[in-house]
This record gives structure tokens, sequence and C-alpha cells, in this order.
């Protein structure tokens, strides 16, 4: 019998309708703004007929049986009294599952809120239910290479009550989270075919992005650094709890239904992952990771849950700003427990940069499409028929030295995605075929490899892995020089259409033989992660781990602000005293590197909207100004709070400049977040005199 690649099994292979090619069924187009135009000119509102409030939007199995018995479709306006389309402060963003077993797709949009220009993206700020309002709204999404616009009505399925089925939003007066997922289910073809799926998938559907999925029980050792990287650059990130039996390929149901476990968790189920912090206990430093549950509530019962008597380790100003007592579906366990109670990691990059060890900040992204078609080029994997392999398409890679790299590394970091697209219009009525790739170094010819080099010569990845998902993707440290990618179903004869990815700092890539086609390639660019950044505060905190206010003045003041050169910038010694007190959550006087990440952030943050704001380019906000960018922030503040911060940290004219509008929007995030977690009905809170001076005093 000849040797099988390695095969993840969860199923047997379906073969595709063998008679006709079945051809990727590409969604509907339509113009938005023409759409918009046209309601808004005759005074109506839009009815979607291509995915119209019928029985046949939702789907045609079991899920039917579920629906409430007198299902109803509403516009928004007919729910609440002022609906609201979308919320800026990220809080009310939170979004509950509904009926629908669909937490994959909850978790990727949960994690796709902490990260509001990657959110803008797929959600178009410039919508409402006031100005230019015509039922009418558009999203969009990554399709296979492709981002495409996805318009809906906003008439929603809703029971008797008037409570919406599907997604709802935990302010029920905020609707965004059901229209994204009504305009997700057109793009796959109902409601229903959200049931099933991973969260891997939607975060590349509303990304482009690279994922990286990390086997918890065999964790690399540098998980702790990994999280910290992906936590503090673009990153999305979701995991999924054990099963009963686990299989690891499997890709279940996640019900309401679904076992809840004593200790709180729900058995394979798909979670958010929120943040991470490293804290201080009197035993010695914790790392704990930050999570959400997609239905908004049923929480972690062990260590570090919000019930947990762990918190008493800590000093009172680092227990209140991060315990929560609120059921919210969102909490804290250690790193310890997250790698035993969770099966894998998935983290999705715009650039593939998480797990590399060279340096610069600059990538190269190249995709290709092609078919695997019967008797021409769907020859199979290797192990099920030496014969035929070489048929499959063969992909021509030059991976190239990277020259500006501080590091002569001898390996360049390559990340290769092949994804399969479905022949039918609805995403779970054609089951995924078995897909894989091989690697091999490529010898001096310009022809497509024969049968014989493959049956003489080992893979680079000798260890193939063949999966019935969307998607397989794989990284390698390859060294410079030509390659040949092989992608393939396991067993030939099969039909589909796929895209291959390459990512890497610098190559190459071009389909072999006759049938050459275009190949899309763009240089990718993170601007909120450069190793030059990372470089620069790492050189500092090698020589001081924790670091005074006397050290912070000096790095903030020896940065190059961009954008700045028209005015001086600095940070006073006072400024930076004050920003110390707001972060230094253990009292120690210092900030540790993992603080001044957390401050690096909401610095970037704060200078895009102060740079938006400064209409006059003087490098101060007047009260006008000033209440804008609060506004832009998320943060609903009133026009006396306001004026009383401008009167604390503006000048004589009572202008504000950037070191004082950091340290006037740090000390309004955190003392929000600090009423938030203490509040038990959200109108008051109560404080021990310890805590109350810890926070007014130190603060």
């Amino acid at each position: 019998m000849p040797f099988l690649p390695w095969l993840k099994k969860k199923k047997s292979p379906v073969p595709l309708d063998k008679s006709v090619f079945q051809k990727h069924t590409s969604p509907v187009k339509q113009n938005y703004q023409a759409l918009l135009e046209t309601c808004l000119k005759s005074r109506c509102l839009f009815t979607d007929d291509y995915f119209p409030a019928h029985f046949s939007s939702i789907g045609r199995g079991a899920l039917l049986k579920k629906l409430p018995r007198n299902l109803q479709w509403k516009r928004p306006h007919a729910l609440h009294r002022s609906p609201v389309f979308y919320a800026a402060n990220r809080k009310q963003l939170d979004l509950c599952q509904g009926l629908l077993e669909n937490c994959w797709f909850l978790a990727a949009l949960e994690a796709l809120t902490f990260h509001q220009d990657i959110l803008a993206a797929v959600v178009p700020q410039n919508q409402s239910f006031e100005r230019k309002y015509a039922g009418i709204f558009h999203f969009r999404f990554w399709n296979f290479g492709e981002w495409i616009d996805v318009v809906v009505d906003d008439r929603l399925p809703v029971n008797e009550a008037g409570e919406l089925v599907f997604v709802s939003s935990v302010y029920k007066n905020v609707f965004w989270g059901a229209l994204l997922e009504k305009a997700y289910a057109k793009l796959y073809g109902s409601y229903e075919d959200l049931q099933i799926g991973q969260v891997s998938e939607a975060l590349v559907d509303f990304t482009g992005g690279v994922n990286i999925r990390i086997k918890l029980a065999a964790a690399p050792p540098d998980l702790w650094d990994i999280l910290t990287r992906a936590t503090y650059s673009r990153s999305l990130m979701g995991c999924q709890t054990h099963l009963g039996v686990y299989f690891p390929s499997v890709s279940l149901p996640c019900i309401q239904t679904t076992k809840v476990l004593k200790n709180g968790l729900v058995a394979g189920h798909a979670y958010t992952v929120t943040g991470i912090r490293k804290v201080t206990c009197q035993y010695g430093p914790e790392n704990l990771v930050r999570l959400r549950n997609p239905w908004g509530r049923i929480e972690w019962k062990g260590d570090w849950s919000d019930g947990s008597c762990k918190w008493e380790l800590l000093s009172p100003k680092e227990k209140i700003l991060l315990r929560k007592k609120e059921e919210d579906g969102e909490f804290w366990m250690s790193l310890q427990d997250f790698k035993i109670h969770f099966v894998d990691l998935v983290i999705c990059k715009l650039t593939p940069d998480l797990m590399s060890r060279e340096d610069g900040k600059k990538w190269m992204y190249s995709l290709k499409g092609g078919r695997w078609v019967k008797g021409s080029t769907a020859g199979g994997s290797l192990g099920f028929c030496d014969g035929t392999f070489w048929m499959n398409p063969q992909y021509w890679l030059n991976v190239l030295p990277v020259e500006d790299s501080k590091k002569n590394l001898g390996s360049c970091s390559v990340v290769i995605s092949l994804m399969q697209k479905h022949s039918s219009k609805h995403r779970n009525r054609a089951p995924h075929l078995y897909i894989g790739f091989s690697l091999y170094k490529y010898p001096e010819s310009n022809r497509k490899l024969p049968s014989a080099f493959f049956t003489q010569h080992q893979a680079v990845n000798n260890h193939q892995v063949f999966l019935d998902e969307r998607e397989v993707t794989h990284d390698f440290h390859l060294k410079p020089g030509v390659y040949v990618i092989v992608p393939s179903t396991l067993e030939p004869q099969q039909e589909a259409e796929f895209i291959l990815r390459v990512f890497s700092r610098r190559h190459v890539l071009r389909e072999m033989g006759s049938n050459t086609s275009f190949t899309l390639s763009k240089e990718i660019v993170d601007r909120y992660e450069g190793k030059m950044w990372e470089d620069f505060f790492i050189k500092h905190f090698e020589q001081n781990p924790e670091i005074n206010a006397v050290h912070l003045q000096r790095i903030l003041n020896n940065i190059s602000w961009r954008n700045f050169q028209n005015f001086h910038l600095s940070f006073s010694l006072d400024a930076c005293q004050g920003i110390l007190a707001l972060l230094d959550l253990n009292a120690s006087g210092t900030l540790s590197i993992q603080e001044f990440r957390v401050l690096w952030k909401r610095l970037l943050f704060y200078l895009e909207i102060f740079q938006k704001k400064d209409i006059s380019r003087s490098g101060k906000l007047d009260l006008v100004e000033l209440h804008a960018a609060v506004q832009e922030t998320g943060i609903s503040l009133g026009n006396e709070v306001c004026n009383l911060m401008a009167i604390r940290y503006g000048d004589p004219d009572l202008k504000i400049s950037f070191e004082s509008f950091v340290c006037f929007m740090l000390r309004v995030e955190i003392m929000g977040e600090a009423f938030r977690n203490l509040t038990q009905d959200g109108k008051g809170i109560y404080l021990q005199e310890s805590e109350w001076m810890m926070m007014t005093l130190y603060s």
C-alpha cells in the first residue's frame, strides 16, 4: 500500500459531480450608492429582492423548527424609539448570540471591535438611521482574494415581543451587529449557512489576513511573548474549548443547549481573546488571559474568575481596574488554565510577522487563482497516486534575501496559504474537499516538473497535512532560493477552484507551464507594529526593566513623532509623573514594558485623533475641538466635565496641548473603567476608604 500523507479525518471525502466542473458562484454585486440615491429620490425604503424577508433567507433545514411561531420581519425604527446603527464606545459594541449556532462568527466579530480601523473597513461608518436613511446598509468582506460590498435592507427577523431572533446588541438600540450578520448570511446563502464554521474563517473574511493556529497542548515555550506581540499589534484572536471527545478538525455547532461544564466553560465553544495582563501577586508575577463568551453570559468559575479569592492578592488599584463583577460573559483566567482548558488559539494578523525572527515591517503578499480539473490538473496527492501527482498546478516561488535585515539569520519567514472555493451559493451545502500542498526545492529548470522528479525528491514539508477545511496554512523558515509549490486534493479527479497566497519579506511567485495567469502582488505594512519601535523600547527596558518618570520622559522625548514637525512636542516631567501614576497599577512607582506597551498603543490612538481635530494645526485644541476629540474616542462626557478638565489641563486660554490631552484622556478612560468594574447597578459604586484613597490621591 502506498504511503499516505498525514490525514486529519472527520468524514469520508465526497467527490464533486464528475460530469461538469462546478465553478464557484460569485456573490451578487449591487451598487450601494446608486441604490441609496434612487430610494432617497423616490422617498421609499429599500427592499432587497436578492435576500428577501422570507423563510428562504433563513434556510431550509433544522433552523426553521427553532424559529418562534409568529416570526416577523421589522425595521429598527419599529423596534426602538431611537435606533442607533453604530456606537463609538467599544463597550457598547458588545453583542449577544441568538438562536443561530454561530459562536464562531460572534467570537471573530467581538475580536474585530478591539480594532476600530479594521472594523471601519468592514462596517462603513457613514451610515445611520437618521441622515440619508433609506432602509439600506452595506458591509465589506474579504471574499477569496477580493474585497466585496454586500448590500442589505434593514428588515430583521423578530419574535412576537419584537426581540431579535439572531444576533443582538447588549444595548438594545444598537443594530450594527444584527445587520452585519444579515449581510454575512447573504454572502454565504442564508442564515442557516452560518450554523457551522470556524473562528479562523470569519477572521480572514473580516481582514484578508493570515491565520496562525497554535495547539495549546503543545504550545511553544514563548506563548506569552506571542500573545503579548499579538495583543499590542493589530491581531485578532479567538479560541475553542475541548469537546467531550475531541477530533482536532471538527467544526461543531455552538448552541445554547451545549453542555456547560462545572467550571463555567461551555464544551466545544468558541471564545474571543480580549486581552492579557501580567499582574503582581504577593507570591510573584502571574500571567492572565481575558476572554469573552459570545453569549454575553456564562463565565469561568475557577481561579481569577469574577468571584475568585485570587484578586485579594493584588494591590487595591490593580484589583479595581481589572476585576469585573458583572455577568457579561467576559472573564480572566491564568495562562496555565488557558492552556489546559482550551484546545487551540487562532491569531489572525494583517502581516505574518508574529512568529518571524526577522527585523523590519514591510511584507510582500502574492495571490494566484487556480483550479483542479478532472483529467487535466486534478492529480490528487502523492500518496494516493504517484503517476498523476505531477498533473497538479505547480507554482514557481523565488524567495529573495532581505536587504534591510539587521540580522543575517540565513533563513526567511514564508507563510503559504491554500484556500478552496465552495462550488455552491450556500457555504454548507457542498462539503469541503481534503486539500493540502507540497513544497519542493526547485532544480535549475524552467519547465513544469515531471512525474519522476516527485518520486526521487522529498518535499520540504515532508509531513503534509490534508484537511477538509476551507484553508490550510503553514509557515516556513526557508533559505533564499527557488522552490515549487504543488497544491492538491487528497484524492485524484476531484474538482474545485482555489487561491494560493504567499506572504514573505521578498519573493516572486508565478505559475509554471503554458497556462500562466496574472499574479496579484503588493506590499503590506502594519503601521501599528514595527520592529524599529520594539527595538527602541527593548533597548531602554534592557537597561532598566522597570522605568520611572525620568526614564519615561527620556523615551517619549527621544521619539520622532510623525506629523509634528511644525512645532516642538515634548513631555514634561510633571506630565510623565501623572501618566506613570495612572498606569502603575501595583503602586511600584515604575512601569514595566507591558505597561509601557499599553501606553504606547493609547498614545498612537490619541495622536491620530488629536491631529484630526486640530483643524488650525496649532498643536493645541480649543474647547470646541476638545469636545469633538473626546467624542471621536467614543467616550461620552458632559460639557461641565469637559470644561472642568480644560481648566485643569489647559493653558490660560483653555487650550489643550497633546501632552495635556494624553493625561486628560488616560484619566477619563481609567476612571471610567474603574466605575464600570465596581458598579452593581450602573448608577453608583461602593468603595472602602483605602480604595477611595488609592483611586483619587495616587492617580
